[in-house]
């Protein structure tokens, strides 16, 4: 069927704004305050991490990013930023460029989140060999040739425990011995000795955002490197669940979502078939709440499964703070739905948690307005990992609170995961030499 000439043009237009929004562009961005530190952010989402680095004072020179809407969402609040695409098709003197910097020229900070999937629970965990988790590895690459002065890595908390699933050249065999790759952690042990051997001294630990300032329980590895210092603490908690410490107490949901005065319509919404039962919740009350013949009909065949289930039609809790925030607030298993009205959280709402600012444009789809904000460093943590960064670039003395719970799992610290790792490495080595005696001895035999 033939076009006319008015679908051509609106075909052409409409590409053409396409191609022009998913366009690289060079930084424009002038560091033309000298106290601003140069920041590059790979993986940026909506950059809730930059926004945190720049209240400390951070300036961004590049993004880089696939996604189409989060680009959008880049150039909306950043029009002057320098902009790329997939990490893996640009060398190191291309990034810089990009960056608006000179070959030589000395970066105070890399950033990141490599796509977590390949390491998150809620995927295959396939690691490595996923092509998301291989990105990981180019982001290495990529500090290692631009030697920033720090470098942060941030992840979900799947990493520490991922085996190392791809097969290790020669050279690499110094940060992982090929008997320990099906071991757990073994990625993250890789990850560690690798930065070591470039240079860097690091610390990581599992990270709840609460603890930072956000209204949400959030968990995150995060990984910080320093090539200007011998000793790189943790990041520095200003709050804590009930005060301890002498820190201020968690922020909750109603403190969050407070003056938003009904501008507050864009939404998804629930089917009406659960709405039945949300109108029988309170605030921060779930299915257990319902009756039992109700709590049957209203999950179906996941009433039988095992398992809290304290995601199923779930009301958040004003007095508390936010659950961690997914992609999908009214997915059944982790539903989002707001303390009082029928529905879930609103993209404003998810803002808010975030920490973003109200003006913050999130481009793109009402559901990938969702992912963008969900996927996000909430920026307080961003804002830590700023100060903690500082303090380190001016020689400050920065002290571990003694006895603080960073994490409500065991041995997410790098002191505790590599004593950990290195036991059970141990262990499996004298099992195996064991098992190799043995093999050896009963072949002897006549």
């Amino acid at each position: 069927m033939a076009l006319c000439v008015w679908q051509f043009q609106f075909i052409y237009i409409y590409l053409h704004t396409i191609i022009s929004v998913m366009d690289d562009r060079k930084s424009q961005v002038k560091n033309s305050n000298k106290k601003d530190l140069k920041l590059l952010s790979f993986f940026s989402g909506a950059m809730g991490l930059d926004i945190g680095l720049h209240k400390v004072g951070f300036k961004t020179l590049l993004a880089c990013e696939i996604d189409k809407s989060s680009r959008e969402t880049i150039v909306a609040n950043n029009p002057k930023i320098g902009l790329i695409g997939d990490i893996r098709n640009y060398s190191t003197d291309e990034i810089l460029e990009y960056a608006g910097l000179e070959s030589r020229e000395e970066v105070d900070l890399i950033v990141g989140g490599p796509p977590c999937q390949a390491f998150s629970s809620a995927g295959k965990r396939m690691g490595l060999a996923d092509e998301r988790g291989n990105v990981f590895l180019k982001f290495i690459e990529v500090i290692e040739n631009i030697k920033p002065k720090f470098a942060v890595i941030e992840n979900v908390r799947g990493l520490l425990s991922a085996t190392y699933s791809i097969d290790l050249k020669e050279e690499e065999e110094i940060f992982l011995p090929p008997e320990l790759k099906e071991l757990k952690g073994a990625t993250m042990y890789y990850i560690y000795n690798r930065l070591r051997e470039a240079g860097y001294e690091l610390s990581f630990n599992l990270y709840n955002s609460a603890n930072y300032g956000t209204p949400q329980s959030r968990e995150r590895v995060i990984i910080v490197c320093s090539r200007v210092n011998d000793y790189v603490p943790y990041l520095k908690p200003t709050h804590s669940k009930d005060g301890e410490f002498g820190l201020k107490k968690w922020k909750v949901l109603k403190t969050a979502l407070k003056g938003l005065n009904g501008n507050n319509n864009e939404f998804i919404k629930f089917p009406e078939k659960r709405l039945k039962y949300y109108r029988l919740l309170k605030a921060g009350q779930n299915w257990r709440n319902l009756t039992e013949e109700l709590q049957k009909e209203a999950l179906g065949k996941s009433y039988y499964l095992g398992g809290g289930k304290t995601g199923f039609f779930r009301r958040l809790s004003w007095d508390k703070p936010s659950p961690t925030l997914v992609t999908h607030p009214a997915m059944p298993a982790t539903d989002l739905g707001h303390p009082e009205e029928d529905r879930p959280l609103s993209v404003l709402e998810y803002k808010r948690i975030q920490e973003f600012p109200d003006k913050w444009e999130i481009k793109g789809s009402l559901i990938n307005k969702y992912k963008q904000i969900g996927n996000a460093v909430p920026v307080s943590v961003g804002k830590a990992i700023g100060q903690l960064i500082i303090s380190l670039s001016k020689n400050e003395k920065v002290e571990n609170i003694p006895n603080f719970k960073y994490s409500r799992y065991l041995n997410t610290s790098n002191e505790s995961f590599i004593l950990d790792f290195e036991k059970r490495a141990k262990k499996l080595i004298e099992e195996n030499e064991r098992n190799q005696l043995s093999l050896f001895e009963s072949s002897s035999l006549p």
